[in-house]
Order: C-alpha cells, then sequence, then structure tokens
C-alpha cells in the first residue's frame, strides 16, 4: 500500500494538476468514483494507474470488477495518499491516471455530424465541463474546442463533464476559422449564440437542418471577426427579470432545442 504522500510515484501523479505535466506526459487526473466508472467503462484502454484506498474498492465493487475486466491492478493508498494526488479536497477514495485522447478535428466532420458544440475562448472550467456534458446528454456528435480555450484536461473540466468526456468526440486546439470552414465543407450551418442576434424564437426553424452551435467567451462573448464567418446569430429571450444567463446554461437550451427541432423533422419524415 503506498501510504507516503511525499513519495516520487505520488508527487508524479499530483503534478499532473497542472497544465505543464500534463502536456508533458499526456496523461490527466480522473477523480472519484464516477469519473473511474465511466473510464472504465467506455475507454478502459484509456487508463494508465488505478488508485483507491481498500474501503473504496470494498464500496464501489463494480469499479474493482470493471477494472478486473479491463487487466488493470488496482494500487492501494491511504486517504492522505488521495489527498496528496488530487485537485479536489475529497477524491472519495479514489483516483485514476488516463491517456489523454482528444479527437482529431478532420475525424469529427468526417464522421457526417448534424450537431456540434463549437467553443471559442471559453475561459471556465466549470462552464466548459458543463457544456460538454450538455452536448452529450442532448445527443450531440461532437464539441470542438479552439486553441483559445481552457484546457480540455484540466481537472475541474474532467469534474463537470461527470464523464461524458468519454461519451462523445471531443477536439482541441483547433483554429476557429479552420473549424468553421470544415463545418460548412461538411454541410452544417455555423450558428453562434449572441446577445446580439437575432431573436431565436423566429429562427428555430433553422434549427432542423445539421447545426454547429458557436459558444464565446464568458465575459466578451464571440468578437467581430468571428461573427462574420457565422451563418446567423440568435440570442436566447430573457422573459424575467434575469440580466443574462450563466454560458453553460444558454448553450444547454440552444444544444437542446436544435436537438428537439431535428428530432421533430426526423419524426415527421418517417
Amino acid at each position: 500500500m503506498l501510504e507516503n504522500p511525499r513519495s516520487p510515484r505520488v508527487r508524479a501523479v499530483a503534478k499532473l494538476t497542472k497544465r505543464s505535466a500534463r502536456s508533458e506526459t499526456g496523461l490527466f487526473l480522473l477523480e472519484g468514483p464516477q469519473a473511474a466508472r465511466e473510464a472504465l467503462a467506455y475507454r478502459p484502454e484509456s487508463i494508465v494507474e488505478l488508485y483507491a484506498t481498500p474501503t473504496a474498492l470494498e464500496k464501489h465493487g463494480d469499479i474493482r470488477a470493471a477494472a478486473g475486466d479491463a487487466g488493470i491492478q488496482p494500487v492501494y493508498a491511504s486517504e492522505a495518499v488521495l489527498d496528496a494526488m488530487a485537485d479536489t479536497v475529497t477524491p472519495q477514495g479514489i483516483v485514476a491516471v488516463a491517456r489523454q485522447t482528444p479527437t482529431a478535428v478532420k475525424d469529427v466532420f468526417a464522421a457526417g455530424p448534424t450537431l456540434i458544440a463549437i467553443c471559442e475562448e471559453v475561459r471556465d472550467p466549470g462552464n466548459l465541463g458543463t457544456i460538454i456534458r450538455a452536448a452529450d446528454a442532448a445527443g450531440a456528435d461532437a464539441v470542438v474546442l479552439t486553441g483559445r480555450t481552457v484546457d480540455l484536461y484540466n481537472p475541474k473540466v474532467v469534474r463537470a463533464t461527470t464523464g461524458s468526456i468519454f461519451h462523445l468526440p471531443v477536439a482541441v486546439g483547433a483554429e476557429l476559422s479552420d473549424v468553421i470552414a470544415r463545418a460548412h465543407a461538411a454541410g452544417l450551418r455555423v450558428v453562434a449564440a449572441d446577445v446580439g442576434g437575432d431573436d431565436f424564437l423566429a429562427s428555430r426553424r433553422t434549427l432542423r437542418e445539421p447545426t454547429a452551435w458557436l459558444f464565446g467567451n464568458e465575459a466578451r462573448g464571440l468578437d467581430e471577426a468571428a461573427l462574420a464567418q457565422v451563418d446567423l446569430s440568435l440570442r436566447l429571450p430573457i422573459f424575467g427579470r434575469a440580466e443574462s444567463l450563466n454560458l453553460a446554461t444558454a448553450a444547454s437550451v440552444c444544444l437542446y432545442e436544435t436537438a428537439f427541432a431535428q428530432r421533430e423533422t426526423a419524426s415527421t419524415a418517417v
């Protein structure tokens, strides 16, 4: 059992909370049973190491079984060791190290998507993770992150996805102009979520077609250069007294409204 929080092995894992270490190693942290469970279910080959307290593995027998099926031998560790490894205060007895497996941008569009989310300079980790989770829940085909967006493998982003990072393709490091060009070539209409856009309710019919939603920075939104490249800009109406919507909340509405529209069209066609 690992018991020394200052051992080289523990320090190497703890360094993955830093972007420099993640970039250098191509690895990232998974914290808690839910993240480990989803990784083992959908990307078991990505797991490099699995650390757990004996109590946690006894409590989460499904994780122990899934690890065994994947040929992964869990390493027992003390609570102090897991606390030293993790970014969170309470990793709930399980920490894993996984390989980064982003999807190539060209592969996203080669798959013939009908709904994707593009994130341009989204800086808040919680927002990005929630957008990925919402895209997964809405049945989107992929999420594309431009190079100015927060690191996909930031521990806070990974936690906020609640496992969705393993469910759908996510491309990283792309240039926005290239992404938009690829979206157009693949037959998608690029729609920007923008407070200066057209009324959402009046333009909902357009969402029946293959759509790539573009979401911008939390504070500044999308700049003029970005907006000049899209096919349409839409704003969500505010019916109450709220000053605005949180970016992740607005993105969730946009993605779900598009999913509804596309499914209605599909059912009508049948």
